[in-house]
């Protein structure tokens, strides 16, 4: 897969099925609108092109809301795209310039003249443009006058899939990971930096890697133990994650940590990859260390039977 990190670094191709969105998740409903490109490419001996945004719209129309977290970070949507074989992905850089567009300045001078669209493939409720006044309805009648082909994704086919990145946001804010994960299609996951922490886990028999995320919009599950698996490396480990401020040593900051079974190497520096499969438990603030060490061991019994 071929990214670009600016509409104006792509060269017009000659038979491009494009889709359009932002792509949160990847999620199942996504995955039936990426098929459906993929399945008229094939046919058209075209190629798949995946016009995205960053940041989020909603991050640069609505700065003051900074509620807003994102399932993914944009190197991860760029990972869990490029799985699914797409052949090139532009990711244009959200401006309230860009938004300002009207729905045929969008369609002409972005999706024409710098995409080369043949056919867009497009959900019923999509919407584009200067207050977000494109639809479905400019597609179809500009269609023609510019030379390509629209193809719906019926409203049934979309809410029979009964998903949304929002519903999947709000299921990981909750800790329901299950449901989280069979939205998604795949593990919930955060990629991070172990950083060096106090090594108070180390101390009561349980040492943990300190994971840094710096991307500040990624979405972080509800305090809590997780069941997960680490990749590092290429190699898969099982562990269990804790989120949340450590009230058993009054902790102020909010730490993501996990303490990766059968595993004591030095890994300060390195990229980790956690995938979260099930919530263990919430966070409890202890009377003593040795309180939280026994809970810690009927913590990893429970890991290792979710995990199995």
């Amino acid at each position: 897969m071929k990214i670009y990190h600016h509409i104006d670094e792509f060269t017009a191709i000659e038979n491009a099925v494009v889709t359009i969105g932002t792509f949160d998740g990847v999620h199942i409903g996504h995955r039936k609108i990426i098929a459906g490109i993929k399945e008229l490419a094939a046919a058209s001996g075209g190629e798949t092109v995946i016009l995205t945004f960053f940041p989020h719209p909603r991050m640069i129309l609505h700065p003051e809301d900074e509620g807003l977290k994102l399932i993914n970070t944009i190197h991860e949507k760029a990972e869990l795209l490029e799985q699914l074989g797409i052949d090139h992905l532009i990711i244009t850089p959200f401006s309230r310039d860009f938004s300002n567009q009207s729905a045929e300045e969008y369609i002409r001078d972005v999706l024409v003249n710098k995409i080369g669209t043949r056919k867009i493939v497009i959900g019923y409720d999509h919407h584009f443009g200067k207050d977000r006044q494109g639809s479905l309805a400019d597609l179809l009648r500009l269609g023609p006058v510019y030379g390509f082909d629209v193809e719906e994704i019926p409203e049934q086919d979309i809410d029979d899939i009964a998903v949304s990145s929002t519903r999947i946001r709000n299921a990981l804010l909750d800790n329901d990971i299950e449901h989280a994960n069979s939205f998604l299609g795949y593990e919930f996951f955060i990629t991070g930096k172990v950083m060096r922490g106090d090594q108070i886990g180390r101390k009561i028999g349980y040492p943990t890697a300190n994971i840094l995320i710096e991307e500040h919009y990624k979405l972080i599950p509800a305090d809590g133990i997780f069941a997960v698996k680490v990749k590092l490396k290429d190699q898969e480990y099982k562990g269990m994650a804790y989120i949340g401020q450590r009230p058993t040593i009054n902790g102020i900051t909010r730490n993501i940590e996990v303490n990766i079974f059968d595993f004591n190497t030095e890994i300060y520096g390195e990229q980790l990859r956690m995938e979260f499969y099930h919530y263990v438990r919430g966070d409890i603030k202890f009377n003593s260390l040795d309180e939280l060490t026994a809970q810690l061991a009927k913590d990893q019994e429970a890991v290792l039977k979710l995990l199995v």
